[in-house]
């Protein structure tokens, strides 16, 4: 993607925006400009303001309101947010705290020149000096909830994968045998497999994940994780008592309402609770932990393989792995409530001094939590203000060209997130390995370690999603996937053992690494900053139900293609459909990496067609120079151009 070019502001512009005293300058979220006040309280007055197509007065509008929403506090000067201040103090009732108020307002609308504000004292800004400096000082009561927040994602991952190896023992207990002799048996059986183990994914896509809204409205973001955690729980021990396939394909429907709430919320209460300048971080936190437990289920699987039957109970040791997810889904739910609860939830239900409160627990001192209830307060209002819509807004996410393309975009990542082929791997490594010629002891012992694997690699795409990119990374990740699982299915045709066995572990590891830090992380990451703030909340719903839909057809379907494709078809779909990704995400997916609201408009805003054929004439562009080393190579004038006084920063999607 081309560099923005940059256009100047005029004097008049200049002039105008003297007048404006303070700024809000939040450093992990707003970036502004004195000589950006013209660029949106002017409403685009001058022709030049114009970018990439973006010259509709409906596109003029989607900017402004992105631009509001993201600093609320744009224009205001002293005197009146020194009179806002006071003014919703006394109506909340919290006249004994105005004066901390006075100072966190004045350093929520301009972070950077706090040096400078008189109102400080110099405890005040060595204390601001700190969040700088010291970023991850933060209190023992933030990490608390960070450290809850992982466990939860844990739970998510062991929900996945404990299946994994139960699958090697409760069909020939209820009757089903993939590998009968008559086809037709065999055919039924393999999408009765594949029917139990993906229950759960069939129910986050048609109704777990769209019930998150209204769960989070009614009891909140501790009560939504208390009331998923339980449900997990419950569901888990009850899929170990089941006694056939059809009881334990209900219990694991059930899961779902689980699975899908838990795994929007969690992200989005961490998102609500950190400060911004670590925010990011702690947000990928639940693809690192999430990874974590599918590792865990793996160990569950592994320790639990050689239990004996008991007391009458048959299959006692899938049972207890199907319960094991159960037991840290407890510890979340009988410790979920010792955290705060959201600020910003509980703002939005106009709990002003419980907010404080919550945010006194989780910063360093109280003009800390001041500034950043007031902000978060009046980001609300803007909200309110501008986002009218109701329910026109689901209407728009498809409508409006520019929300279209960024839900396209979306929606190929979080598509390829599934048929990329890892859950092939999640759910049934174990029955892949066995087919290898693996011992089972040893198909869940290779288990183990791509879920190891998966989580080691993890940990570092916190740096490498934002050094290298979104596209970058999946471009480059994309043909090392596919030619992976091309060399694990070729090794089944290996007629030694040994050498099969060897070779089939190596590409599913391979894999693996070139998964975890690209088509992992970047979908979620992606999905959350491609919409506009308006409409990103529900852009993250549908981006959440494409995933957990494919994730559905995925478990559904991978049985019955073993049996019928064997495991060289089978392994080389995936392949292909690495491939087919690859040329998906080359030609429809623009690069969000640290752009502005208004570059993001200007990208989202370039028709796809055009898009897309300015990404392939690329191609012979891009051989040339990297591969041919060829020099002076003519370049295709940029795609995109965006002013760059122009640009604001948007908040983390979660919190926005």
């Amino acid at each position: 993607m081309s560099e923005p070019r940059r256009s100047s502001t005029n004097e008049g512009d200049k002039a105008t925006n003297e007048k404006h005293e303070f700024v809000h300058r939040d450093d992990a979220t707003t970036h502004l400009s004195s000589s950006d006040h013209a660029t949106y309280t002017n409403d685009y007055p001058n022709e030049k303001h114009r970018r990439g197509g973006l010259d509709t007065v409906q596109s003029k509008d989607l900017q402004l309101m992105n631009a509001k929403i993201a600093n609320p506090l744009l224009g205001k000067s002293k005197a009146e947010i020194i009179a806002d201040v006071e003014a919703w103090t006394k109506e909340h009732g919290m006249t004994d705290m105005m004066d901390t108020f006075r100072k966190g307002a004045l350093v929520a609308a301009n972070p950077a020149g706090f040096e400078d504000i008189e109102e400080l004292t110099e405890e005040d800004k060595n204390t601001l000096r700190r969040e700088v400096t010291h970023k991850w000082h933060q209190p023992k009561q933030l990490y608390y909830m960070v450290a809850l927040c992982s466990l939860a994602a844990a739970v998510q991952g062991m929900d996945e994968t404990v299946i994994n190896g139960a699958n090697l023992f409760w069909p020939q207990q209820f009757g089903i045998n993939t590998k009968d002799p008559d086809p037709s048996k065999a055919s039924r059986d393999q999408w009765l497999l594949g029917i139990v183990a993906s229950a759960p994914y069939l129910c986050c896509a048609v109704i777990g994940c769209w019930l998150t809204d209204p769960l989070n409205r009614l009891l909140g973001r501790r009560g939504t994780i208390f009331v998923t955690a339980v449900i997990s729980a419950l569901t888990c021990f009850w899929s170990g008592l089941t006694n056939s396939w059809y009881h334990l394909f209900i219990a694991r429907f059930f899961l779902g309402f689980g699975i899908g709430p838990k795994s929007s919320t969690v992200p989005v209460y961490s998102a609500e609770c950190a400060p911004p300048n670590i925010r990011g971080a702690l947000v990928m936190q639940w693809q690192v932990w999430t990874a974590f437990g599918i590792a865990m289920g793996f160990v569950a699987d592994l320790a639990l393989y050689y239990v004996p039957d008991r007391s009458g109970i048959v299959g006692l040791n899938w049972r207890l792995m199907l319960g094991s997810a159960g037991i840290p889904a407890i510890i979340v739910c009988t410790n979920v409530f010792f955290c705060p609860e959201s600020p910003r939830w509980l703002l939005g239900k106009g709990r002003v001094a419980d907010a404080y409160h919550s945010l006194a627990r989780l910063r360093n001192t109280p003009l800390q939590a001041a500034r950043d209830t007031y902000y978060i307060q009046k980001q609300l209002e803007a909200e309110d203000q501008l986002v009218s819509r109701g329910k026109l807004r689901i209407m728009e996410l498809f409508t409006v060209p520019r929300n279209r393309r960024a839900a396209l975009a979306a929606g190929i990542v979080m598509f390829m997130q599934q048929f990329c082929g890892v859950n092939i791997i999640a759910y049934y490594s174990a029955t892949i390995f066995e087919e290898s010629g693996f011992s089972t002891v040893s198909a869940l012992a290779a288990s183990l370690g791509f879920g190891l694997i998966n989580w080691l690699f993890a940990g570092p795409a916190i740096w490498t999603i934002d050094t290298f990119g979104r596209r970058g990374l999946l471009l480059t990740t994309f043909p090392l996937m596919s030619l992976f699982l091309f060399l694990t299915g070729f090794a089944f045709w290996i007629p030694d053992r040994e050498t099969r066995v060897g070779i089939v572990a190596l590409g599913i590891y391979l894999f693996t690494i070139a998964y975890s830090p690209g088509e992992g992380p970047v979908p979620f990451t992606y999905s959350a900053e491609a919409f506009p703030l308006y409409v990103r909340d529900l852009g993250m719903s549908f981006a959440t139900a494409t995933t957990w839909f494919f994730n559905f057809i995925v478990s559904i379907t991978f049985p019955r293609l073993l049996g019928a494709f064997k495991p060289q078809g089978a392994v080389g779909w995936y392949a292909a459909w690495n491939m087919i990704g690859f040329m998906l995400i080359l030609m429809f997916m623009p690069e969000t990496k640290a752009l502005s609201l208004e570059e993001l408009d200007a990208v989202f805003s370039v028709s796809t067609r055009r898009h897309a054929l300015y990404q392939l004439r690329q191609v012979p562009i891009w051989i040339k120079k990297h591969v041919l080393r060829q020099k002076n190579v003519q370049e295709q004038p940029p795609l995109y151009e965006v002013a760059e006084e122009d640009k604001t920063y948007g908040p983390t999607a979660a919190a926005a």
